[in-house]
């Protein structure tokens, strides 16, 4: 890599050629500011808040798209540029909806942050206002244009990152909008709810459909016994809501936090987790002896199902028929749960906790009851559970680390990992390998599935069948696999996906960071190392070897795949080409 000689703010540096100022700049330990850039996604020159003086241009120009050349002399902060960036920053809210106090992103926003940063104290710009819209009807997203400030970050998340585009600029000039074609509500387009364009962008025109109401009014209602289910992957960002270093594990803050909510029982859907194994690595193994269909494809991600469903509704029959965790959890909570503590099922509320907005458009899906009992009533993101902490005041760094309930709460190092990307894959791979070897093997590690590669194959002997596998994270990388299904080229046995990039540690309900953090920390990779450090220090780290799961079918479903496990565990999809709710 070769360098060039450039200069910044007086001072002679040398850079790597590849770069652009911006990157150029951060390299030497100067910040420019931005709002639409955001590495590897939206790299646009939209916004001109990075904007540079280069002698011998006579317009100053966006860092953030300039390639560095030699010679370059370059000032990022002297007053031509830091009016500019004010003028730019004063414009864009003096159209934005500054209701900054009850903003869902308030103390979180990149344009309040960097308004602050430029001194601005008052809009010298007043006019016609672009009119905004609001969008409340899906049941996981809000989409609210009067905050939008047309960064494009969205945009380019749904189209480039997930390959489904349901979000575009409309209209143009001072007209222009972001959203779904013709201004249609989020909830009659094909979108998988799957929130990556609320986790990207800077402001608060994108946001979760709020639920944490609901389970203050379940809570308070006496006649009712709730419980609540945390998925594995928020113990590995909640505590980022809290001041705590990315990637930090917050298992025993969390069970202490929701016990002192109030909830009646405090439960891990790990341990769900490790039921789906036995259900899914079952149902493999018969499609594998069987003639089934293959290859078989997880169900537990549900941005990934709708996204099958709309796009790719030959191949449903390729999907394990398997509930997701969260809907295992609820089904088994309002029969095995209310049987064994003589609990009426119409009493039990249960709530969950998960990285996902997209859960919130499962737990309403027709096919997700039993007997006309919902699976699960509520489910709140990881970011609602830390508003309910701070509204209950409690003072979660000093909570002492609890334990969650029993009985439907011990799990194993297989289920922590359902979190990460791969993470299913290798935990189905330590219970499948267990009974076709017919040993207790002792390497329950599958360093191939691992990692933030897009599409990961591998094959893996097991009890000398060669069980070919894949694994894919993001939309876009599903869309590959699935092609190659539709072609005829694909021969795995079993594939793995994950609507979110690196799965579900970074899903659409997560706490969101701003750009000049996700721009310099991977922040998948530091919230996977937090389940695989768990993983590695469990006593206990393949699902079928979990005591309570064998107690589980010992007493109540008998076996995996069996007719009652079928009526509670396993549910159908639909094609949505002409129906998208």
């Amino acid at each position: 890599m070769s360098n060039v000689s450039l200069s910044i703010n007086g001072t002679q540096y040398e850079v790597p050629k590849e770069l652009t100022v911006l990157d150029a700049a951060r390299t030497v330990g100067i910040d420019i500011p931005t709002l639409c850039f955001l590495k590897d996604i939206n790299e646009v020159g939209a916004c001109r808040v990075c904007v540079v003086e280069v002698e011998g241009a006579r317009a100053l120009q966006a860092s953030c798209v300039l390639p560095v050349r030699e010679g370059m002399v370059i000032n990022t902060n002297n007053n031509r540029v830091r009016k500019a960036r004010k003028s730019t920053v004063e414009l864009l809210l003096a159209n934005h909806n500054r209701e900054c106090t009850t903003c869902v992103r308030s103390k979180n926003c990149e344009l309040q942050s960097v308004s602050e940063e430029l001194g601005i104290r008052e809009i010298r710009y007043s006019g016609a206002k672009r009119e905004g819209s609001y969008d409340d009807h899906s049941p996981s997203i809000i989409r609210d244009s009067s905050k939008c400030i047309l960064c494009g970050r969205c945009v380019s998340a749904c189209k480039n990152v997930q390959g489904i585009g349901i979000l575009d600029f409309t209209n143009r000039g001072f007209e222009t909008t972001v959203g779904p074609a013709f201004d249609m509500s989020m909830k009659d387009v094909p979108c998988i709810y799957c929130g990556q364009c609320m986790v990207v962008c800077p402001v608060g025109a994108l946001s979760e459909k709020p639920s944490t109401q609901f389970v203050w009014d379940a809570l308070e209602d006496k006649t009712k016994h709730v419980i609540v289910q945390s998925a594995p992957a928020v113990r590995a960002a909640l505590g980022e809501e809290f001041g705590y270093p990315i990637g930090t594990n917050v298992t025993g803050k969390l069970a202490s936090a929701l016990r002192k909510l109030g909830f009646d029982k405090v439960f891990d859907t790990n341990w769900a987790a490790d039921v789906t194994i036995m259900e899914e690595g079952t149902e493999l193994l018969g499609r594998i002896q069987n003639g089934g269909v293959l290859p078989m494809i997880t169900s537990c991600s549900p941005g990934w199902v709708r996204y099958i469903e709309f796009q790719y509704p030959e191949l449903l029959p390729h999907l394990s028929s398997c509930k997701s965790p969260q809907n295992m959890f609820g089904a088994l909570a309002k029969s095995y749960y209310a049987e064994k503590h003589g609990i009426d099922p119409k009493d039990i509320v249960v709530v969950s906790v998960m990285p996902c907005t997209s859960k919130k458009s499962e737990i309403v899906r027709p096919e997700l009851e039993v007997n006309g009992t919902r699976d699960v009533d509520i489910s709140i993101t990881t970011r609602e559970l830390a508003l309910m902490i701070k509204e209950a005041r409690l003072e979660f760094d000093k909570l002492e680390d609890g334990t969650f309930d029993a009985f439907m709460g011990d799990y194993t190092g297989a289920g922590v990992i359902f979190g990460a990307t791969g993470g299913v894959m290798e935990a189905a791979l330590r219970t499948v390998a267990d009974v076709l070897s017919g040993e207790d093997l002792e390497n329950v590690e599958y360093a191939a599935v691992r990692g933030l590669e897009g599409i990961k194959e591998a094959t893996v002997n097991i009890g000398g069948l060669d069980v070919k596998i894949a694994v894919a994270h993001n939309t876009t990388n599903a869309g590959i696999l699935l092609d190659k299904i539709k072609s005829g080229e694909a021969d795995y046995h079993f594939i793995e996906v994950m609507a979110c990039p690196g799965g579900c540690v970074n899903g659409g309900g997560q706490p969101i960071q701003p750009a000049n953090v996700r721009n310099v920390i991977d922040i998948r990779a530091e919230r996977a190392k937090a389940l695989y450090s768990e993983d590695a220090a469990s006593t206990v780290r393949k699902s079928h070897k979990n005591p309570e799961i064998k107690r589980l079918y010992d007493e109540y479903l008998g076996k995996p795949n069996s007719h009652k496990a079928h009526e509670l565990l396993h549910t159908h999809y639909v094609s949505r080409e002409k129906f998208p709710l």
